[in-house]
C-alpha cells in the first residue's frame, strides 16, 4: 500500500544498521525524515548522506531522526555509514520493498540502456507517523536545509 499525504503510513519492517529494526511504530513521538538514495558510495549519494550527517544535531533539536534507504545490503551501509561517520541508521531495502511502497523505482537511462533505479527522495513523516511532506526527484544542493525548514515548520505547528 502507498503512503498518502495527510494519512498514517502502512505498517512494515525493514533491517537497518546498528542491528537495528525499523517500522512505522519505533519512532513514535518524534518527526522521522525517511530518505531514498540510489546507492552507496557515489558521489551524490556521499554528498547527500554527509549534508544529513552535517545538519543531524539541527534535526534532532527539532524533535526529527533521519534515516536512510536504498538498494544496498547491510554490509555495504555498514561501512558507508562508518567511512562517513553517520549518526543516523540506514534501511537496507534489498527486495525493493519499501522502494516500491514509496513509489520511488524509476525507469531511467543510465550509458545508453535503460536500467531501474531509485529516484532521490525523502519523505517527512510526524510524530504520529502521519505523512506529512514529500520531495521527489530532488536535486542534493539545498534538499537537507529545505527538509529541516519543513521539519521545523512541523514542530511550531504541534
Amino acid at each position: 500500500m502507498t503512503p498518502v499525504l495527510n494519512k498514517a503510513l502502512p505498517d512494515f519492517e525493514a533491517a537497518a544498521t546498528s542491528g537495528t529494526r525499523f517500522t512505522p511504530h519505533t519512532h513514535l513521538g518524534k518527526a522521522v525524515v525517511l530518505y531514498f538514495y540510489p546507492k552507496d558510495n557515489t558521489p551524490g549519494c556521499t554528498t547527500e548522506a554527509m549534508q544529513f550527517r552535517d545538519h543531524y544535531r539541527d534535526f534532532v533539536k527539532a524533535g526529527a531522526v533521519v534515516v536512510g534507504v536504498s538498494r544496498d545490503n547491510l554490509v555495504s551501509h555498514e561501512k558507508f555509514k562508518a567511512n562517513l561517520e553517520l549518526p543516523f541508521e540506514l534501511i537496507a531495502d534489498t527486495e525493493e520493498k519499501l522502494c516500491h511502497m514509496f513509489g520511488v523505482v524509476k525507469n531511467k537511462i543510465m550509458y545508453g540502456k535503460k536500467v531501474k533505479g531509485i529516484e532521490r527522495s525523502t519523505f517527512l513523516i510526524d510524530a504520529e507517523g502521519v505523512l506529512r511532506a514529500e520531495w521527489r526527484g530532488i536535486k542534493v544542493a539545498g534538499h537537507v536545509e529545505e527538509v529541516l525548514k519543513a521539519v521545523k515548520a512541523l514542530k511550531k505547528a504541534a
